[in-house]
């Protein structure tokens, strides 16, 4: 079972109590934007076999969204963050180049 550490209220909290939101740090399209870049924003998104960021939400406790790092192949979670970040904290950054050589947060974006 995936357990992820909501960040905002503390708590642990299993899958069951929490509600996927898709992959984190996507560039919104906002008015003025061309039909193929929004069409490109709202339905072609990353699912690697790997290394994935997503947007949780805390739906069975404090409600809050939050942003998680962590392997879909292995579903090891190398931490979790407060959503209105731009990027990975440095520490879950380093966790990841840790255990995956050459990985790096500029091959994400």
């Amino acid at each position: 079972m995936l357990i992820l550490h909501c960040p905002c209220c503390g708590v642990d909290a299993d899958e069951t109590d929490l509600h996927a939101g898709g992959q984190a740090h996507l560039k919104r399209e906002g008015p003025g934007s061309s039909d193929d870049d929004f069409e490109d924003y709202l339905f072609m998104r990353e699912n690697p076999k790997g290394v994935h960021f997503e947007r949780w939400r805390h739906a069975y406790g404090c409600g809050k969204w939050f942003l998680a790092a962590r392997c879909t192949h292995t579903l090891e979670v190398f931490g979790t963050y407060s959503a209105q970040t731009l990027e990975p904290p440095q520490e879950i950054k380093d966790k990841i180049s840790a255990k995956r050589p050459g990985w790096s947060w500029g091959n994400v974006q």
